[in-house]
């Protein structure tokens, strides 16, 4: 069995669809040990334990600076023995945590990354800004830094002409994102996955004879 931990920040969205992913039996040889919240109140907690999955809470605010609080993130993930980390939603710096736990964290981006990398504000927004056809997720390991790095999937939807900021994020989220995050850690706990330079291979599933 993998042992994962989700790190979390907000009302957990992500964080549901792996929960409902456990319930129906999705995820092969997974079993979600923790959920870390970086916010004391964040309805992500609530999803958790209503699940019967131990929630903790590590507050930046108690520590003097990122470092030392991505620090107490890694050790917590440590003292779980946790293989996989799963960015649900977190929105805090990762620090010393990739380093730790290097091709074992995997998280979501609203865009087909690359696009969009250096900017800021809301993705959704510069979509409908520029006209774009297609927009869509990618589901990733964090490189060093706690950013995108080798991608796993990616998925696209088109943008509707009717399409606003609002509900174009809201399909983003529910047609690409959480299927990329539970389909990309079901292939990691299947064995599935195999990083080559700077490409992630799915190899094929593999059949019991």
């Amino acid at each position: 069995m993998v042992r994962a931990a989700a790190l979390v920040s907000g009302d957990g969205t992500e964080l549901q669809a792996i929960l409902d992913s456990m319930y129906f039996k999705e995820i092969p040889n997974f079993e979600l040990v923790a959920v870390i919240s970086s916010k004391k109140g964040a309805y992500a907690m609530q999803r958790a334990l209503s699940a019967g999955v131990p929630a903790y809470v590590v507050d930046p605010e108690l520590f003097p600076n990122m470092t030392s609080h991505s620090m107490a993130v890694a050790n917590k993930l440590k003292d779980m023995d946790i293989e996989l980390v799963i960015l649900a939603g977190y929105t805090e710096p990762l620090g010393v945590v990739p380093y730790q736990f290097k091709n074992h964290i995997i998280g979501t981006y609203p865009a087909l990354y690359p696009a969009f990398e250096d900017e800021k504000g809301d993705i959704c927004c510069r979509v409908i800004e520029r006209g774009i056809k297609v927009t869509g997720a990618t589901a990733y390991f964090a490189d060093g830094d706690g950013r995108v790095g080798n991608i796993i999937l990616q998925k696209a939807i088109a943008v509707e002409p009717d399409d606003s900021p609002e509900s174009l994020k809201q399909r983003v989220m529910e047609e690409c994102e959480w299927k990329l995050l539970t389909d990309a850690v079901s292939l990691y706990c299947s064995d599935r996955l195999s990083i080559r330079g700077n490409r992630v291979i799915i190899e094929k599933e593999k059949v019991e004879e």
